[in-house]
C-alpha cells in the first residue's frame, strides 16, 4: 500500500528572514527559491508582499521562476494585503496566498481589539478576497496553540466552507508539549464536520527546542503539511527544521505512516546556501546539518562504525548530501568549466559582466588556495552578490596588519569611499579589532558590533574563513560577510560589507518590523 504524501511548506524566505539581519534581496530570494525547487521542496513561501515594495517584487519575481514547486505569499486577513499578495504569486505556475489572523484571546483582546465574531467574519471574508486569486488558499490561526478549541472548531469550519483548501495550525510562541499538540491536531480533525475537505498543516516555533517534536506529533495525528525552514531559522529561536523533519519521517518508516517528496541529498547544499546568504551560521552540533553530524571521536564509536557503518549511524551522511564537498576547479581551469560548474550548482549570474567579475575573484583564490571545492564557489558568488547589491559605496583597498608577541596589535587601512581613497591606522587588542577600528575611523559609522563569527568553508590550513558581521543603528539591523585565506582581510570585507548595507537605501528591513 502506497504511503501518504506529507508535503513539506517551506518559509525561509518569509519566517526565516525575519531573523535580526537576515532580510533578503530578490536576486538571493531567487537563489534560494532555485535550491529549494531542486530539492523538490512542494511550497515556498517566498514573502510578506504587503510588507514592502521590495518584498512584493521579489515574490513576483520568484513566482516568475519557479516551475515545479507552489509559490505562496502570506497576507493579513485584510483585503489590501490579500489582493497585493494574490498579485505577486499570479504569475506562478501554481500559487498559493496564505492569509491569517490571530485567534488566541490575549491576541484578539490586546492586539487586535476584537471581539470573536468579528475576527470569524474577518478571516472568512479574507479567504473569499483570496479564491479571487487563486483555488490554492490556506488559512492560518495565529497562536492557535493558546487558543480556546470551541472556538478554533468554530473559525476553523467557517473559513474551510468559504474555500480554504489547507489549515494550518501554528504553534507561534513555541508554548505546547507534543502530547498536548498533537492530540489538538486529531482532537480539531474529528469535532469540524468538514474537516476532510482542507489539508492539515502545523507551524511549529521552538522557543522551548520542541518544534520538531511537535510537528511530528502533529503529523502522527493526521497532519499532512509541515511548515519549516532551512536549518531551523526564524523569528527568536526559530522554526521547526526542514532537514530534521524530512530525514526523522524518512528515517523512522516504520512509525510514520506517509513520507516526503524531498530530495534529501539537496539537504547540505541548502543549507550552505541559506547559511552563506542570510550570514547566520551552522552550529557544529546541529542534527543533519552540522559539521560533526557524522563525526565519531570516541574509540569505541570509530571502531563500530568501520566494522558496519549502522552500528553507530541511522542515516548515511551521503544520503543528505554531505558528499557534495569534492574537488571541482583548481588554478588552470578555464572559464567555461568555471560557469558550468556554476550552473551545475543552480547559479545563474544573470550576464556576461558578471561572470566575468565572479572568474576574476575565482582566479584571484586560486592563487591563494591551491584546491577550490563548491563551498568555496559558493561563498565566493555570495560576497560578489552582496557587493554588487549594495554598490559598494565602501570598498577595502588594501589592508597591513601586525601582530607581535608582547606588542599591541595594529592595522592600517585604505578604504575607497565613493571612489576617493582614505587611509586610517588604529592600535588594539588584536588585528581584527585594530583593522575595525581603523575603518571605523574613516567610516565613522556611529554602529554598534552585535555579532562577530568565523567559520572554515572546507578543511585544510588554507580554507577559506568566512566571516559574518552583525551591526546595528538606529534599529535596523544587518548582516555583513566576508571571505579570505586571511581571516584578518575576510573580517575587514565582512565589516565593509555591512557597513554598505547600513549605507544602502534598498529595502532590507525585516518585514514584520
Amino acid at each position: 500500500m502506497a504511503k501518504e504524501k506529507l508535503i513539506i511548506f517551506d518559509t525561509t524566505m518569509r519566517d526565516g528572514e525575519q531573523s535580526p539581519g537576515a532580510a533578503m534581496t530578490k536576486d538571493e530570494k531567487i537563489r534560494i527559491a532555485r535550491q529549494l525547487e531542486r530539492m523538490r521542496v512542494d511550497v515556498i513561501e517566498a514573502g510578506f508582499p504587503a510588507s514592502s515594495d521590495g518584498d512584493y517584487e521579489a515574490v513576483r519575481a520568484v513566482a516568475s521562476v519557479i516551475k515545479d514547486s507552489t509559490v505562496c505569499g502570506l497576507a493579513r486577513a485584510n483585503e489590501k494585503d490579500v489582493r497585493r499578495c494574490g498579485e505577486a504569486v499570479g504569475s506562478a505556475r501554481s500559487p498559493r496566498v496564505h492569509t491569517f489572523i490571530a485567534t488566541s484571546p490575549i491576541h484578539m483582546e490586546k492586539k487586535l481589539r476584537m471581539e470573536p465574531s468579528q475576527v470569524i467574519e474577518q478571516a472568512v471574508r479574507a479567504v473569499k478576497w483570496a479564491r479571487e486569486y487563486t483555488g490554492n488558499v490556506e488559512f492560518s490561526p495565529e497562536d492557535a496553540g493558546r487558543s480556546d478549541i470551541d472556538f478554533l472548531c468554530r473559525i476553523l469550519e467557517q473559513v474551510i466552507k468559504a474555500g480554504a483548501t489547507t489549515i494550518n495550525v501554528p504553534d507561534t510562541v513555541g508554548y505546547t508539549l507534543p502530547d498536548h499538540f498533537g492530540p489538538l491536531i486529531r482532537r480539531l480533525r474529528e469535532r469540524i464536520p468538514n474537516s476532510d475537505r482542507a489539508v492539515w498543516s502545523v507551524h511549529c516555533h521552538n522557543d522551548l527546542g520542541l518544534a520538531v517534536a511537535n510537528s511530528l506529533a502533529a503529523v502522527l495525528n493526521g497532519a499532512r503539511q509541515v511548515e519549516c525552514t532551512v536549518n531551523g531559522l526564524g523569528e527568536r529561536a526559530g522554526n521547526a527544521s526542514l532537514e530534521e523533519i524530512v530525514m526523522a519521517v524518512r528515517t523512522r518508516q516504520d512509525v510514520f505512516p506517509c513520507d516526503t517528496g524531498i530530495d534529501a541529498t539537496q539537504i547540505v547544499p541548502a543549507s550552505k546556501l541559506v547559511s552563506g546568504i542570510t550570514g547566520y551560521p551552522v552550529q557544529p552540533n546541529k542534527a543533519i546539518v552540522g559539521a560533526n553530524a557524522f563525526a565519531h571521536e570516541s574509540g569505541i564509536h570509530q571502531d563500530g562504525v568501520l566494522k558496519h557503518r549502522e552500528t553507530y549511524e541511522i542515516m548515511s551522511a551521503q544520503s543528505v548530501g554531505w558528499n557534495a564537498n569534492r574537488l571541482t576547479l583548481g588554478k588552470l581551469s578555464g572559464r567555461n568549466a568555471f560557469k558550468n560548474r556554476l550552473h551545475e550548482l543552480g547559479i545563474e549570474l544573470g550576464s556576461e559582466e558578471a561572470l566575468n567579475a565572479a572568474f576574476k575573484r575565482f582566479k584571484d583564490l586560486a592563487d591563494k588556495k591551491r584546491e577550490i571545492f563548491d563551498e568555496d564557489l559558493q561563498a565566493l558568488i555570495s560576497e560578489q552578490a552582496s557587493d554588487y547589491v549594495e554598490n559598494e559605496h565602501y570598498r577595502l583597498v588594501s589592508l597591513t596588519a601586525h601582530s607581535e608577541s608582547g606588542e599591541s596589535p595594529y592595522a592600517k587601512v585604505v578604504v575607497s569611499e565613493d571612489g576617493k581613497e582614505r587611509r586610517a591606522e588604529a592600535r588594539g587588542s588584536g588585528p581584527v579589532d585594530a583593522s575595525f577600528k581603523a575603518i571605523d575611523s574613516i567610516v565613522k559609522s556611529g554602529s554598534e558590533l552585535l555579532l562577530y563569527s568565523v567559520n572554515a568553508i572546507t578543511t585544510g590550513t588554507d580554507a577559506q574563513g568566512e566571516v559574518t558581521v552583525r551591526l546595528s543603528k538606529g534599529g535596523r539591523i544587518v548582516n555583513g560577510q566576508g571571505a579570505d585565506t586571511d581571516i584578518v582581510v575576510a573580517s575587514a570585507k565582512a565589516y565593509i560589507n555591512a557597513l554598505n548595507k547600513l549605507h544602502s537605501k534598498l529595502e532590507r528591513i525585516n518585514p514584520q518590523v
